[in-house]
Formats: structure tokens, C-alpha cells, sequence
């Protein structure tokens, strides 16, 4: 199964963390924290603005991105979690130092 987002809506796969602590302790997923980071798997188009303008999405299949924790839908495809949001929830895109 494919989902094409529409309008200015982003899938996202989220990024977890290592299972295994700095000091070698393991870290159940129960534990872990909401991953706030995570990568376009597929992007709409864009969408309307208040003026009746049309505006592209600026983001790109690929990116990584960095969104808030409460952010969008959850959904399964394939037995894998995906998120479906709004660009506007993504905060940034995560760029390696030069």
C-alpha cells in the first residue's frame, strides 16, 4: 500500500533513538520518548493560503526534519508507523555541520 499525502500534508517516518543507553542500559520502547525527528517518506503538493494564493511545499522527499511531539496522525503501513501532519508542524530541517 501507497499513501499520497495531499494539499500541505507531509508522511513522516519517525527516527527512534538507540534501544541502548550511553552507560549500556537497555531502554524498553514502553519508556522511550515520542520522537520528535524523522524523515519525508512522501509530500503534498501545497496548499492555499488566506489570500487564495497557491504556495508549494518546501519540503522534499528525504528531509530530516524535526516536528513537535504531538504532532499529526499515527498510522501503520505495512506493520511500520508513519505520521501524517501539517507542514506547518514541522519546526525545521536537520542539516549536517559544514
Amino acid at each position: 500500500m501507497r499513501i499520497q499525502p495531499i494539499n500541505d500534508r507531509l508522511l513522516i517516518e519517525p527516527i527512534f533513538e538507540n534501544d541502548v543507553s550511553d552507560g549500556g542500559i537497555y531502554i524498553p520502547p514502553s519508556a522511550k520518548e515520542t520522537p520528535m525527528r524523522g524523515r519525508v517518506e512522501f509530500v503534498g503538493e501545497g496548499g492555499y493560503l488566506e489570500s487564495g494564493q497557491f504556495r508549494k511545499t518546501q519540503l522534499k522527499v528525504g528531509d530530516e526534519v524535526l516536528y513537535g511531539r504531538y504532532a499529526g496522525s499515527e498510522i501503520s503501513i505495512g506493520g511500520k508507523g508513519y505520521l501524517i501532519l501539517v507542514e506547518s508542524d514541522i519546526f525545521g530541517i536537520v542539516t549536517e555541520d559544514e
